[in-house]
């Protein structure tokens, strides 16, 4: 169970600043895995005069404190969600599902004690990727198929070899 922003923040010794407090309640608010510039939007409704860089400090900050996961990524994108588990990401929209890793999962314990044993070193923690395209963009292309699927092709457009284009030098 999660615990409140404000016993979240103070268990940890930070200052109960507005900006903090709402920026760690939009983040565990949502499963979308925003982007800094989203949760600026969202913590501007409740606070307008907020900056970005604001926004980005608080991430920063909630991030080192174990408070929200950072995802590495060209646009970092954020989770709060702490409990473990791994991530579909649609190569179609972007879009990053949350897929529970259920602790203790053979399979995983198994793939830790290979890349330990491989490595050399000690597995304490790993985070599985899954790419792929979500029900979403899957109909889309589904749509995008049917509907050209009842078109003709065009033919392609030939040039008469003896006839020369105006843009082509005569030989």
């Amino acid at each position: 169970m999660r615990e409140g922003a404000e016993t979240a923040l103070r268990a940890r010794g930070l200052r109960l600043t507005g900006p903090r407090r709402v920026v760690l309640d939009v983040v565990r608010a949502t499963e979308s895995h925003p982007t800094a510039e989203w949760v600026h939007q969202m913590v501007r409704r409740r606070l307008p005069r907020v900056s970005l860089g604001t926004v980005y400090r608080n991430l920063r900050l909630l991030v080192a404190e174990g408070l929200v996961k950072e995802l590495p990524g060209p646009h970092a994108r954020f989770d709060g969600n702490l409990s473990e588990h791994h991530h579909f990401t649609c190569v179609g929209c972007g879009r990053i599902s949350d897929v529970p890793a259920p602790s203790g999962d053979p399979h995983a314990r198994a793939l830790c004690g290979r890349v330990a044993a491989q490595s050399g070193g000690t597995v304490t923690h790993h985070r599985i990727e899954f790419y792929g395209r979500c029900p979403e963009c899957q109909r889309r292309a589904r749509a995008r198929r049917r509907s050209s699927a009842g078109r003709r092709p065009r033919a392609a457009a030939t040039i008469n070899r003896k006839e020369t284009s105006p843009w082509q030098e005569s030989r």
